[in-house]
């Protein structure tokens, strides 16, 4: 509990924001790239304001893996929202918190008055991630195209093995960690042997999410959500991976994926492979004034923590815990939270180690139990695991959607947390006055 990540200086706030649908991957690349997500949503976003998009200082879009003709995606993002060459702009890459990064990064400058506004967010196009050529298939591609005769471009090519053309899939790479060699789905299986999680367990709270995501969807608490319109002029409207008809005895038919023989962990009880953007719009107090906002909720503190790659699914107590130390607060002092859902098996050992005296001391160092995190309080209308993760954009997404909570049931205080892979933890305290 260093404390290094405390957001000091002037006051930081959250005026508002905009996402886009979350779109389930499906067969085939979607209909949009991650840059055309991101300006959807900001224009979206910045057509509403007193104020023009060159009014910016600064733009800040977390990705994590754009296409090729995407580098620098915060800037070509500005550029095409109009923002003009004037405005800085660039990208973050923090796993799955790199929208979330984003949000810090903006509310830093604005804290250290080197901003009054910023434009902050994620964007992620998961169904457009690469397939890649192996290393050996690129050096024979190398050497065939530097051949300087027909006999030697004979000849580099007569080196060609079938093998060559075994695809990397850039998806499955990029959720492997490199360091440990698991897949983010092995780590969940780690934690729920470790709490003792069982699968009826982690297909409820998977039930759960979807009830509540089209409960959100019907009462119309969704509303940070603009539509967009694919290329064919269909309308997306809304997050399409919900499942209203879920059930415990429907999930329990489905093949454990990382643990074939002894797993937990399905497709069903795990976050969605899914498209989507969200930005927020940061200000300062003097930017209030200025241009008459009234802001969502203030963005109080901001906390960053390290654990074991192989249970990096534990990464929100680890952010939570120092953040409430810092502030003096307990569990009971924050009244809603959001947990981004990467498995439903990461969110409920995270529950079980926020508990457990014993985790509590030995990994966090605290005298006792971090406390209970009420159910009824935790993503109170679904989450990734009904509606998607994204990774460029679900950090920003869970930030966005606790201010519209807070704001909606008249409430203070909220955090919003997130695991990260690599192990990594990430979580944002935000304030209504």
């Amino acid at each position: 509990m260093n404390g290094r990540t405390k957001l000091a200086g002037r006051a930081v706030y959250l005026v508002d924001g905009a996402r886009t649908p979350f779109i389930k991957a499906r067969t085939e690349p979607g209909p949009f790239r991650a840059s055309d997500l991101a300006v959807w949503a900001g224009q979206a976003l910045l057509a509403r304001q007193p104020f023009g998009p060159a009014a910016l200082d600064e733009v800040i879009l977390g990705c994590i893996a754009p296409t090729a003709d995407e580098v620098n995606i915060g800037r070509v993002a500005a550029l095409r929202l109009d923002c003009g060459d004037r405005v800085p702009a660039w990208t973050v890459q923090r796993n799955c918190a790199s929208g979330m990064q984003a949000l810090d990064s903006a509310a830093q400058s604005i804290a250290g008055g080197r901003a009054e506004l910023v434009l902050a967010g994620g964007t992620e196009a998961m169904s457009h991630a690469p397939v890649l050529w192996d290393t050996p298939a690129v050096a024979w591609l190398g050497r065939v195209s530097s051949a300087r005769s027909p006999l030697e471009r004979a000849k580099a090519i007569a080196g060609f093995r079938p093998g060559y053309m075994k695809p990397v899939i850039g998806l499955l790479r990029g959720l492997t960690d490199p360091v440990v060699g698991l897949s983010m789905g092995q780590t969940a299986e780690i934690l729920a042997a470790r709490f003792g999680l069982t699968r009826a367990m982690l297909d409820a709270y998977a039930v759960t999410s979807h009830e509540r995501l089209a409960a959100a969807q019907a009462a119309g608490r969704l509303g940070e959500i603009v539509p967009i319109i694919d290329a064919r002029g269909r309308v997306h409207d809304h997050d399409d991976g919900v499942r209203p008809d879920s059930s415990v005895e429907k999930l329990a038919k489905l093949k454990p994926v990382f643990d074939r023989e002894f797993g937990l962990v399905t497709a069903g009880n795990s976050a969605q492979i899914t498209d989507g953007a969200a930005w927020l719009l940061l200000a300062s107090e003097e930017a209030l004034a200025k241009h008459g906002l009234t802001p969502l909720a203030r963005l109080v503190d901001v906390e960053w923590a390290g654990l074991d790659p192989r249970q990096m699914g534990l990464g929100p107590v680890h952010a939570i815990a120092p953040l409430l130390a810092r502030r003096a607060l307990s569990l009971e002092d924050v009244e809603y939270l959001e947990i981004n859902e990467a498995f439903a098996a990461q969110v409920l050992a995270c529950l079980a180690a926020a508990a457990d005296p014993h985790y509590c001391r030995g990994a966090l160092g605290l005298e006792q139990a971090l406390g209970t995190i009420d159910a009824a309080r935790l993503n109170v209308d679904g989450g990734a695991i009904a509606l998607g993760h994204p990774v460029g954009a679900s950090g920003a997404r869970i930030v966005l959607h606790l201010a519209h909570v807070l704001a909606a049931r008249g409430a203070r205080r909220g955090i919003a947390a997130i695991c990260i892979g690599g192990g990594q933890g990430g979580a944002m305290l935000l304030e209504r006055e």
